[in-house]
């Protein structure tokens, strides 16, 4: 016999004789950690926020640009769960000049669209939530490489699109089996003295 501890859960019953469970924990997100990237796209550019023109696109950047970091620094706050999901749940903030911003989708015109919000990233998240991501390998043959799923509409993910000269950062829908290079982001330490992994 083990001496292995059993949870036991406190039932009743309601009207129609329907089954409740008490105290039992709700879907929630906890923030564990947080990271310090920058975001790449498929040809090496940055993410860069641009809160005063409200864009967010990838651009080629200088060495002298990327170390003053003005909206390209993103820290990337990761969370747990207490359900099991397809991939790890994360929030992107960013900051510009003495102020932060934090990614969310928005239905505009019936579109979903990528916006930067001036605030904080909550601790905690007690449902769902449109700045959560998942954070996904891109493809099993490489796992360097990630894309991120909008939590409240599976199937669309982060990726760029051509406007004009600006690779604009949108929500892009993914077919089943296809693979989108305009969906493949890579994570790079700006911080030389962080050494997690994500």
């Amino acid at each position: 016999m083990s001496a292995e501890e059993i949870l036991m859960c406190a039932v009743e019953l309601g009207k129609n004789f329907c089954l409740y469970f008490d105290e039992l924990e709700c879907d929630a997100l906890c923030k564990e950690k947080t990271l310090h990237r920058v975001l790449r796209n498929v040809k090496s550019q940055l993410l860069v926020v641009r809160p005063d023109l409200n864009v967010a696109a990838f651009e080629d950047v200088t060495d002298q640009e990327m170390q003053s970091g003005k909206g390209m620094h993103f820290s990337i706050h990761c969370y747990k769960t207490t359900t099991p999901l397809a991939g790890m749940p994360v929030a992107f903030s960013v900051q510009v000049e003495d102020k932060s911003y934090y990614m969310c989708c928005e239905r505009e015109c019936g579109e979903m669209i990528v916006r930067f919000k001036e605030g904080e990233v909550p601790k905690e998240i007690p449902g769902e939530s449109n700045i959560i991501f998942f954070k996904k390998t891109f493809t099993s043959c490489c796992s360097k490489a990630f894309k991120f799923e909008y939590s409240m509409e599976r199937g669309m993910f982060l990726a760029f699109e051509e406007e004009g000269y600006l690779r604009k950062l949108i929500l892009k829908k993914l077919s089943k089996d296809e693979v989108d290079e305009t969906m493949k982001m890579s994570l790079s330490k700006f911080s030389q003295n962080e050494n997690h992994n994500l």
